[in-house]
């Protein structure tokens, strides 16, 4: 009578193991190229935002990119792995599926815990960049325009963080802040109770709401 550890070694369930190995890689190998797309999109659509975060916030997508681009080889390993039935090549792949599960909940844990500095760092340089803004071709005055914009907010809580500005005492609330650029005057907004009614007035960009806002204008 064959032992247990022969039984195990027959064809049927050698096959079931691979088919489940290969299964567990193929969504390792898709969750890679989730990854790469969001690093992708991340830089492509997402800069402007990052542009008001910490210098190194502005590497999150490249980072994104990496690690995406090393999954999907990773994965590709382990398909060819898992079709081949390489002891050492399987032994391997296991040992840098530990090492990546590892360092994905070490960023998980890491995200978690700094995620009110995240926000707190976020709002600070917005205000900074609406003390220093000057409509022109400053990185940072284009950031603040193409937030207010698009989620259709103005100032850091609401317009009237704009009045403490030197922008303000010379050309009033910039543009940005407009519900429509047609009807939206230099002298309407230089004028807060004209300006209330001109502009976006709900909330400004700082809060919980921010993400939701972000989401719905995507």
């Amino acid at each position: 009578m064959a032992s247990p550890s022969r039984r195990l070694q027959t064809k049927p369930v050698i096959t079931c193991l691979k088919s489940v190995l290969l299964t567990y890689t193929f969504v390792f190998w898709v969750s890679g190229i989730v990854l790469l797309a969001v690093g992708i999109w991340g830089r492509v659509s997402l800069a402007v935002y990052f542009s008001l975060l910490d210098e190194k916030a502005t590497n999150v997508p490249f980072v994104l990119v990496g690690a995406g681009t090393v999954v999907v080889l990773l994965g590709t390993f382990g398909c060819f792995a898992t079709c081949r039935g390489s002891t050492w090549m399987l032994k391997l792949y296991a040992m840098l599926l530990s090492l990546i599960f590892l360092i994905v909940l070490v960023a998980a844990i890491v995200g978690f815990v700094f995620r009110h500095e995240i926000k707190t760092n976020f709002e600070s340089n917005l205000d900074l960049a609406l003390k220093d803004y000057n409509a022109t071709a400053d990185r940072h005055s284009e950031a603040v325009d193409t937030i207010q914009r698009t989620l259709h907010c103005c100032g850091v809580q609401n317009y009237s963080d704009w009045e403490r500005t030197e922008y303000f005492s010379q050309k009033g609330i910039p543009h940005s802040c407009c519900k429509n650029q047609n009807d939206c005057s230099e002298g309407d907004l230089k004028d807060p109770n004209k300006a209330r009614l001109k502009v976006f007035v709900d909330l400004g960009w700082s809060g919980s709401r921010l993400t939701e806002m972000w989401l719905i204008h995507q």
